[in-house]
């Protein structure tokens, strides 16, 4: 693993995954959560536990950077990103499908959710490629 590397594409994808999801949810998703918002917190509560959200943001990007390092990086081609955050975006949305399971979330979010939030994954994959480079193989003499 290279501590370097890794120091700098933990940052980055915090980052990316906070401004996608600020895309996703506070932009694209705005008006379908306003139409159903008996089943959200008030504006005031959510910013009162912005700090969780961050926290779990930030937990995301720390897992997805250590499982790529410690398991695909060293010998990743830019379509290994792609068909990681690909895999990694179908994992996290298998929760979507349990929360629309148990809760009465309108069809248009959940549909929404998956697909925007897969190809989230997809770009997170393919920044992580870019980002985070494994120490060079040492040499034999």
């Amino acid at each position: 693993m290279n501590p370097k590397r890794l120091a700098i594409a933990i940052p980055v994808m915090f980052l990316a995954v906070f401004a996608t999801d600020f895309l996703i949810h506070g932009v694209w998703l705005h008006g379908d959560y306003a139409a159903s918002q008996s089943l959200w917190r008030t504006e005031a509560e959510m910013q009162k536990h912005m700090g969780w959200l961050m926290a779990g943001q930030f937990l995301a990007a720390v897992a997805f950077t250590m499982l790529w390092a410690k398991g695909f990086a060293a010998t990743a081609c830019l379509r290994c990103g792609v068909l990681y955050g690909l895999f990694m975006g179908l994992f996290g949305q298998a929760n979507t499908l349990i929360t629309y399971a148990v809760q009465p979330l309108p069809s248009e979010i959940a549909v929404k959710w998956f697909l925007a939030n897969t190809l989230q994954g997809i770009l997170l994959g393919v920044l992580v490629f870019f980002v985070y480079k494994p120490l060079p193989a040492p040499t034999t003499s």
